[in-house]
């Protein structure tokens, strides 16, 4: 039993990180990607990140990442309060952004935004680490708890 569950979590492991995180392209200087489109980041690679937004594939080399930046935006929950309870005021949405900078192929400085989903955040951060060898930059003292868990 304990050798089934071993092998399913060996094989399975890397069928779930093939499809990479779930994101939301913002915005940056990437002309090829709409704003606000929603995407996979995937960091499985090797030499670069993979963003894929519906048939469209960016991927930046991990040695041209010279800035990670993540931050949050916390919003009280209005809409939710008007509707269902006074008490859903108390309630907060964090959206967690994350700012990827790169130079591209031809020297110039690059960006892309994220917002990335609140269960892949985490590991979309250590991979990152991992992989471009810098630091997260963090924009406050929340960001950085919400970051490092």
């Amino acid at each position: 039993m304990f050798r089934i569950a071993v092998l399913l979590i060996l094989f399975g492991l890397p069928l779930a990180a093939g499809s990479g995180a779930r994101v939301e392209y913002v915005g940056g200087t990437m002309a090829a990607v709409a704003g606000n489109s929603r995407g996979s980041l995937d960091l499985t690679g090797e030499e670069a990140l993979e963003l894929r937004v519906r048939e469209i594939s960016i991927q930046v080399p991990y040695e041209r990442i010279n800035l990670l930046e993540y931050g949050q935006k916390v919003d009280r929950r209005y809409a939710e309060a008007i509707l269902i309870s006074p008490l859903m005021l108390l309630a907060k949405k964090r959206k967690h952004f994350l700012t990827v900078g790169f130079t591209d192929s031809e020297g110039r400085q690059q960006a892309l935004v994220f917002r990335v989903d609140k269960s892949d955040v985490r590991s979309v951060l250590v991979g990152l680490e991992a992989r471009t060898g810098r630091k997260v930059e963090y924009q406050d003292e929340e960001a950085r708890k919400a970051g490092k868990g």
